[in-house]
């Protein structure tokens, strides 16, 4: 840490945000005149690679600088056990933690608040306190159990909807001002106690359902009625149910709506940091875990795929050790956000937090402030990870899906409801894993033929050349 570098860390997730749904990578609709104010501030990444399209190994990958085969978060075991959360290593450095999210998966249940000293998460937006511990537990006891999952499948959709209804004011995702409130009560609280500080917020308003507030739906979606919509992806990606082009461009529109209300809640916070002395003092991060799709490849949603639209993400960073309004297209990967946390506040990390943990140390090779980032040379060959070793400069991001097992089973039963069935050797069933650079990227299927993309030439990734890679040097070297 540098003697100019902040003192305090804000990082905000926003939830299923696609990249080019925002101002700062040249998208025409005005949905986000704050980020686009952030960005002549911040350093904005091109080419940003998520770990995996969906919440849950992402935010582990974020929280623990490790790839999802690594940690092990994943829906056929949805729980972060035995590492190290980045909130235990700051917590154990003397910082006060913060996070603050509506998303089911951010919650003790999954251990990715390990670590928090303060924390809002969605069980506790289910009637009385006492719910976040044993729900929590009962949920855990029901997915260990093969024969009880179906139960735990139902639970999670029952609460999603008591999660819509509880947060109130008629928008699914209205407890995004409610955050905005606590982060900035949970700053105050921490800096009058004298103590530096990290508050995470992840921000829900862009995820499935759209019921964007009555304002921002009228500038994107006018005329829209978003309970006529289809608001369910697996009736889409199941067969039951179709989406003409109308449809899709009043999804959109929605989806834009909620964008736009985040950019606005948003840049209330920034704007209360400013007035108070306090944004030069704050280094922040900005980054979607995972964009959407909305029929592209005829899928809706983020899962099942692993396209750029889900996994080529925003990611924009204010620090002094970056160039404002300065752009990046080299290779980046989202865990390297965990390193680039440490490194901004001079924290070592890797003592763990419980004895047996695992815990992973600052690698100023994967943080993005630093001169080293990615350098082959500045590591041992027994301490490179595979971000490093991948290229001849670490040029490659690496994506990982498992079997989506929640999503599937709803998948099923739209498609038995509909008189309908899943073909099992599908997209559907499989598991996936990429490697992208900027012009290429190989995509393993474990049900159905791979897919190659030459990126540069194919941006919307409409060509499979899978069974020309010979023909293309980009191709061979990443299937490789």
């Amino acid at each position: 840490m540098s003697s100019d570098s902040p003192r305090n860390v804000l990082f905000v997730v926003l939830d299923t945000v696609r990249k080019r749904h925002l101002g700062p990578y040249g998208y025409e609709e005005p949905t986000t005149p704050g980020l686009d104010a952030f960005a002549e501030e911040a350093a904005v990444f091109e080419e940003a690679v998520a770990p995996a399209p969906w919440t849950l190994p992402v935010h582990a990958s974020l929280f623990t600088g490790m790839y999802p085969h690594q940690h092990g978060a994943d829906q056929e075991n949805p729980y972060l056990d035995g590492a190290t959360t980045l909130a235990e290593t700051l917590s154990a450095a003397g910082y006060e933690t913060a996070c603050y999210s509506s998303n089911a998966w951010i919650t003790p249940y999954t251990h990715l608040t390990d670590g928090f000293d303060d924390q809002d998460n969605f069980f506790e937006v289910m009637p009385g306190e006492l719910l976040s511990g044993p729900l929590a537990k009962a949920w855990r006891t029901l997915n260990d159990d093969e024969r009880l999952r179906a139960v735990a499948d139902k639970l999670v959709s029952l609460g999603n909807v008591a999660h819509e209804y509880l947060a109130g004011g008629g928008s699914a995702d209205s407890k995004t001002p409610a955050v905005m409130e606590r982060t900035a009560g949970f700053v105050r609280d921490a800096e009058a106690a004298g103590e530096d500080w990290f508050a995470f917020v992840n921000l829900m308003d862009a995820h499935l359902p759209y019921h964007p507030p009555e304002e921002f739906a009228e500038r994107f979606a006018p005329g829209v009625d978003s309970a006529e919509v289809c608001q369910n992806s697996k009736e889409y990606n199941s067969g039951a149910r179709d989406i003409d082009d109308e449809e899709w461009e009043a999804i959109r529109g929605l989806y834009d709506a909620e964008i736009a209300h985040i950019d606005a809640q948003l840049n209330r916070l920034f704007a209360w940091l400013k007035e108070t002395g306090r944004w030069d003092d704050t280094a922040v991060v900005v980054c979607a875990d995972h964009g959407e799709l909305h029929g592209e490849h005829d899928l809706y949603g983020h899962e099942f795929a692993l396209y750029d639209p889900l996994v080529n993400v925003p990611l924009l960073i204010k620090h002094p050790a970056l160039e404002a309004g300065g752009r990046r297209e080299d290779t980046v990967e989202l865990l390297d956000c965990y390193h680039t946390v440490l490194d901004s506040l001079g924290v070592e990390g890797g003592t763990p937090a419980s004895p047996g943990d695992e815990a992973v140390a600052l690698d100023r090779t994967r943080s993005l402030l630093s001169d080293d980032y990615r350098a082959r040379d500045a590591v041992d060959d027994a301490e490179r990870d595979p971000g490093q070793v991948g290229g001849p400069s670490g040029e490659y991001g690496f994506v990982e899906y498992s079997r989506p097992v929640v999503e599937l089973k709803q998948l099923e039963e739209k498609a038995s409801a509909a008189g309908l069935s899943v073909p099992e050797e599908s997209r559907f069933y499989s598991r996936m894993r990429a490697a992208r650079r900027p012009d290429a990227k190989y995509v393993r299927i474990s049900r159905v033929e791979d897919e190659a993309f030459l990126l540069d030439e194919d941006p919307e990734e409409g060509t499979n050349l899978v069974d020309a890679i010979a023909d293309h040097d980009a191709l061979r070297e990443t299937e490789a």
